[in-house]
C-alpha cells in the first residue's frame, strides 16, 4: 500500500518535473526573441526596473503559493545567468556564421505552438 502512495507522488514529481522543463524551453525561446528585438531597436540587454518588478512579484507569488520567497529570488537569478549564458553562446555561433542572431532568433520563435 505505502509502496503505491509512493510510486503515485514518484509519478506526479515526474510529470511536474516535465511541465517545467517544457516551460523552461518556451520560455527561453521567447527570451531569445525579445534579446533579438532589443538588438534590432538599438536597446539595452539588461533592465534593472524590470528585474526589480519580477522579483517583488515573484516574492509575492511564492509567498502565496506558501513557497520560501527567497528560493523564487534564487531561482529567477538563475533563469537570468542562464539566459544571458545562452544569449551569448546562440550570438557567438552565429556570428562565426556572418549571421545576424536577432533574425536568425525571431524567425525560430512560435508563440501558441509547434
Amino acid at each position: 500500500m505505502a509502496d503505491d502512495v509512493l510510486n503515485r507522488y514518484r509519478r506526479t514529481i515526474d510529470n511536474i518535473d516535465a511541465a517545467v522543463i517544457g516551460m523552461l524551453a518556451e520560455r527561453f525561446k521567447v527570451t531569445q526573441a525579445d534579446e533579438a528585438l532589443k538588438a534590432a531597436q538599438g536597446h539595452s540587454s539588461a533592465d534593472p526596473d524590470r528585474e526589480k518588478r519580477q522579483i517583488v512579484r515573484l516574492h509575492q507569488l511564492a509567498t502565496e503559493a506558501q513557497l520560501d520567497p527567497d528560493f523564487s529570488e534564487k531561482f529567477l537569478r538563475f533563469i537570468v545567468t542562464e539566459v544571458i549564458r545562452h544569449h551569448e553562446r546562440f550570438a557567438h555561433a552565429h556570428a562565426e556564421n556572418g549571421e545576424r542572431p536577432q533574425s536568425a532568433c525571431i524567425a525560430n520563435l512560435s508563440l501558441g505552438g509547434n
